[in-house]
């Protein structure tokens, strides 16, 4: 959460914007988010980092920390395409939440290509709340259930965080086949990369980081 100037007059306006996002919603991207996070296999707790080989626009240049990935199919949310910051209040009436003396504002991200309207917050994992699922393997943890908001709100939450609208996901077996024809390449994730708002360096920074298969 960063204190910043109100936008309240516009936040109706921008809020429409990001669900404008769900039009991009395609056949990238199929299964639903995991009940549990994986038992640290595969990419879980890392950095999938599109190549320049990746044609897919939805996916072009992203950077997405994984938070599942195991035989049953794959789940993580993209890190660097922010899409604009509303009032803190604003997201917690649109959740349906009160909020009495909420401060600052709230930068949204564009998670991924499914399920757009819903909000999910990866955050660092220093709390835990309910819905909280620790991401195996790394201090990440992420929670989908609202009342995390609140908990921001009035500044007792994660040190850091990320808001996202929806995410991106593979089916079993998918993004093995598509990091065999060379469209993703795995990455270290640290904090810096995933939650600062330096957005024009995190695709170099994530790709310098890459990790080569042999």
């Amino acid at each position: 959460m960063r204190a910043g100037r109100s936008t309240s007059r516009a936040w109706p306006h921008l809020v429409a914007a990001m669900l404008a996002v769900a039009a991009l919603t395609g056949p990238g991207a199929r299964s639903g988010p995991a009940a549990q996070p994986a038992e640290a296999p595969g990419l879980t707790g890392q950095l999938l980092v599109a190549t320049p080989e990746m044609t897919d626009p939805r996916f072009a240049r992203t950077v997405i920390y994984m938070i599942h990935h195991d035989g049953g199919g794959a789940q993580g949310l993209i890190v660097n395409r922010p899409l604009g910051e509303l009032p803190m209040a604003a997201l917690l009436a649109q959740v349906g939440l009160e909020s009495p003396g909420a401060q600052g504002t709230a930068r949204l991200h564009s998670g991924g290509p499914v399920d757009v309207r819903r909000l999910l917050v990866l955050h660092s994992s220093d709390y835990i709340g309910p819905g909280t699922l620790a991401v195996p393997g790394g201090s990440f943890a992420f929670t989908a259930e609202p009342s995390i908001l609140g908990v921001i709100a009035q500044g007792k939450g994660p040190r850091r965080v990320l808001f996202a609208l929806g995410y991106a996901g593979w089916a079993p077996g998918q993004l093995e086949d598509e990091m065999r024809k060379g469209v993703w390449v795995r990455a270290t994730a640290d904090e810096a990369i995933v939650f600062d708002g330096t957005y024009d360096t995190k695709w170099d920074r994530a790709i310098a980081r890459r990790k080569i298969d042999l």
